[in-house]
């Protein structure tokens, strides 16, 4: 099933997080992600404020309909996100399928 058809589940504490050989297999569905160290990153740009305000706000719908939450920069025209799983300290599925979920709400790939 593809990411952005799926929904994010509770995670439990001492769960581990995705291997990177995991994380790099996930990431194939969301190719403008960068995997960082237990992190994925994506940077939009938008032609001003305004957007990259509407743009943070429709990303925080997705995330509370999912429960789980990017930590969102907006920098005037950019909106930067940053996805981890803070309770296991590292990459969950949650992180990627918010992250499909942003891309479709953005109507980018």
């Amino acid at each position: 099933m593809k990411l952005v058809e799926q929904k994010c589940e509770p995670i439990k504490t001492g769960t581990p997080p995705l291997s990177r050989k995991e994380a790099e297999s996930l990431l194939l569905q969301i190719p403008a992600w960068s995997l960082g160290d237990g992190e994925i990153v994506r940077e939009f740009k938008f032609t001003d404020f305004r957007q990259a305000m509407d743009f943070a706000n429709r990303v925080a719908a997705v995330a509370n309909e999912q429960d789980h939450h990017p930590d969102i920069l907006i920098s005037y025209n950019k909106v930067r996100l940053t996805l981890s799983t803070h309770k296991i300290g590292g990459l969950s599925m949650n992180d990627f399928i918010v992250a499909a979920k942003i891309d479709r709400s953005a109507g980018r790939q």
